[in-house]
């Protein structure tokens, strides 16, 4: 897929005779470019807009999408900021081993994203944390807490309040990786699970783009993959473990925070979303009538606030 990709942007480039400099004249700052980089023996994809001289926002996606869920936000924040927003090992463009070849945990989901942002010289970032970019993005501060200028959490959970009813199989799993706990859990793998996830807690689903769905099902059900989400499924058990750790760093190093969450999400419930007002004395707290995947049709104001919360913290 990556050498198709880039294939094919060579191909578009050479056709309309444009050199490595005048290519790189057309990018402004508005224009988001796909990229690639090795991180770690792996192709690790990611999309980049805005002057690198300005301050980085680290946009970290959730289960099932990528890089993709943030299309329509990146161009809203690269006027002012340099933004990356990588898709993980297994996601998106990035390079898919298969599970018994490659570790699937968010450790290593947290090292090539890690590894990333060493690699193009990031000191500091602004992290915006997503479902799974939640403990993505904890776990790198919890590697480097001054790495991390703030928050923008928008259901990305942090909290055991915040797992609730629609745990339950993945608890079972936890306790035991049987196959048929296993098996319990791939439905939420097929295009009906993904499409509920879209839809499900938003005022009008007719808003929903069904592309979303239909190109992150098509990801889902690359041979091997289903393999990969149960990797991760089984891993996710080590996150609660860490909230305790995650809660007095946020308590201890006090990072300016944006609440922006959909609060009608079964996934990560609003439960989840108020105790960080109880640790972050500098934050701002927005429930968004909509669900998980809030940007699709809350980011307009998504965008708005987040531009208020950059424009005001310490980068």
């Amino acid at each position: 897929m990556n050498f198709l990709t880039n294939s094919i942007a060579a191909a578009v480039l050479a056709g309309i005779g444009l050199s490595g400099a005048a290519q790189a004249a057309q990018i402004s700052t508005f224009d988001v470019a796909l990229k690639t980089a090795q991180v770690n023996g792996l192709t690790v994809a990611y999309r980049e807009a805005g002057d690198p001289a300005n301050p980085t926002v680290l946009l970290l996606h959730g289960f099932p999408t990528s890089s993709h869920m943030f299309r329509n936000l990146i161009p809203e924040l690269a006027g002012d900021y340099h933004v990356i927003a990588p898709d993980y090992v297994g996601y998106g463009a990035s390079d898919m081993p298969p599970a018994d070849a490659f570790d699937y945990t968010f450790d290593n989901l947290t090292a090539h994203v890690e590894g990333l942002l060493d690699q193009k010289g990031i000191d500091t970032f602004a992290a915006y944390v997503m479902d799974y970019g939640a403990p993505v993005g904890y776990r790198l501060f919890a590697n480097n807490p001054e790495r991390v200028t703030g928050f923008i959490i928008q259901n990305g959970n942090a909290y055991e309040e915040g797992l609730r009813e629609f745990w339950d199989p993945l608890r079972a799993y936890w306790a035991d990786p049987s196959a048929a706990n296993a098996d319990a859990l791939r439905p939420f793998l097929t295009i009906d699970g993904t499409k509920w996830q879209y839809v499900t807690g938003v005022a009008d689903p007719s808003v929903i783009s069904p592309d979303n769905y239909w190109h992150i099902q098509y990801l889902l059900d690359r041979p091997g993959n289903q393999e990969v989400q149960l990797e991760l499924f089984y891993d996710y058990r080590t996150n609660p473990q860490r909230y305790p750790q995650w809660q007095e760093l946020l308590r201890e190093h006090q990072p300016p925070a944006l609440v922006v969450w959909g609060a009608n999400d079964p996934i990560f419930p609003a439960e989840g979303a108020h105790p960080y007002k109880e640790d972050l004395t500098d934050v701002e707290f927005h429930l968004l009538d909509t669900g998980h995947f809030a940007l699709e049709d809350k980011g307009a104001v998504i965008a708005a606030e987040m531009l208020d919360f950059l424009a005001r913290i310490d980068h």
